[in-house]
């Protein structure tokens, strides 16, 4: 299903712009071998020949929304030069979310976490392998990055969660994919500054009970619900997973956080 998304991708893009995509890279859960049918779409990153000039955008426009609705082909587009720079500063350029081709919002993929993906992990499937990028890891920058988001976006949801539940009953029933969000997501950014590595969302359940037990079987409830089997939550399990969201960032912090201090 990858190849012959991102076979249609390039046909569909090659047709509307001769010459334009040099490379593209599949990352993220496709890469790491954990993408599950009918929920993970495929990221990639796309290296074009030239700016994308306004026309250029038109025509990406129109081949995005001639893919296929399920899975979504998704990804950053970045020219030659803006590539071998790495960006981590989540600029604004073309990328694809969602299925929808945006250029006018800052690319939240333009981090640490996706050169180290494409690093370790990336396939290639148009331009030179991707050993032979030159791809830097800055180890001070990555922690900084993850450390960062587990106090400036997980935190403040928790706290957002807590306080939407606060009044519900305990067996109310809530949405499941909020709770799969909110106990794997951190979980993954813990694991990579254990680890300095990537690991896929089922990764990060087993990780979630290694390292945090309290929280091994909502992880593993999580994981399946997102392999399609039947599972529900409930405003109790919302108010765990919070805990658990508070209990990662503090360790987070308490092992890691003056070393980012220090840099």
């Amino acid at each position: 299903m990858i190849r012959k998304l991102t076979d249609a991708y390039l046909r569909a893009v090659d047709e509307a712009l001769p010459g334009f995509v040099e490379r593209l890279y599949v990352v993220g859960s496709a890469a790491l071998g954990a993408r599950v049918p009918d929920a993970s779409d495929v990221d990639t990153v796309i290296v074009t020949s030239r700016v994308a000039s306004p026309g250029d955008l038109a025509a990406l426009a129109k081949v995005h929304e001639g893919m296929p609705a399920r899975p979504h082909l998704d990804g950053v587009y970045l020219d030659r030069a803006t590539f071998d720079e790495f960006p981590v500063d989540r600029r604004v350029v073309p990328f694809v979310v969602d299925g929808e081709f945006r250029i006018d919002k800052p690319c939240g993929e333009l981090t640490p976490v996706l050169w180290l993906t494409l690093r370790r992990y990336g396939i290639r499937v148009r331009g030179v392998e991707v050993d032979e990028l030159g791809i830097p890891v800055d180890s001070a920058a990555l922690r900084r990055y993850n450390l960062e988001n587990l106090r400036d976006y997980w935190r403040p949801l928790a706290t957002g969660v807590v306080q939407a539940v606060a009044q519900l009953p305990a067996d109310t029933p809530v949405d499941a994919s909020g709770v799969a969000w909110c106990v794997l997501g951190p979980a993954r950014l813990h694991y990579t500054l254990a680890h300095e590595d990537i690991t896929s969302k089922a990764g990060a359940a087993t990780y979630l009970a290694e390292t945090f037990p309290d929280w091994e079987a909502l992880a593993h409830r999580a994981v399946r619900w997102r392999a399609g089997h039947e599972e529900s939550f409930t405003a109790a399990d919302l108010r765990a997973v919070a805990r658990g969201v508070d209990a990662v960032v503090d360790d987070a912090w308490k092992r890691w956080g003056d070393q980012i201090a220090q840099a």
